[in-house]
């Protein structure tokens, strides 16, 4: 398997960048874009979509329930809930895939969303070095991590 390469790592960046500013007319701030090297510590929502095909791996999404909250009320959504924010941030997830699939190809295969409550199911999920973006959206913290690598 082949990491990827910074241009494939700057689709992420930039998926999560339009994600908020579609969604919440809001950009978010990029606080840090890194290849870890200890565990990453998530927040208490978590969603994660797998790869295979021309790439194998997965993206997750983690975020404080504030957040999922807020961008919620923004989207004019009621319920909220922990299953409603669970839904919520594997459709973040899925999103994130679903547009590294217009810049991968459509050999990219994408997994349904699993969505986890509380971060230690984070740490557990990722391998040791994955590509973490920290962001800020308003006051509240996120977390982006691309634990994928190019088939060879």
């Amino acid at each position: 398997m082949n990491a990827l390469n910074d241009e494939e790592l700057k689709l992420f960046v930039d998926s999560v960048r339009n994600y908020f500013k579609v969604t919440t007319g809001q950009d978010p701030k990029i606080t840090s874009a890194y290849l870890a090297t200890e565990a990453v510590e998530g927040y208490e929502f978590n969603g994660i979509v797998s790869f295979s095909g021309s790439y194998s791996g997965q993206v997750m999404v983690s975020m404080p329930a504030q957040l999922l909250r807020e961008v919620l009320v923004l989207q004019g959504e009621t319920d909220l809930s922990d299953t409603h924010l669970l839904d919520a941030v594997g459709e973040i997830a899925n999103t994130l895939a679903g547009n590294a699939r217009k810049n991968f190809g459509p050999t990219l295969g994408i997994s349904v969303p699993i969505k986890l409550m509380g971060a230690t199911g984070v740490t557990a999920r990722v391998r040791q070095r994955p590509y973490a973006i920290t962001l800020r959206w308003g006051p509240l913290p996120a977390l982006v991590c691309v634990d994928v690598a190019r088939n060879a």
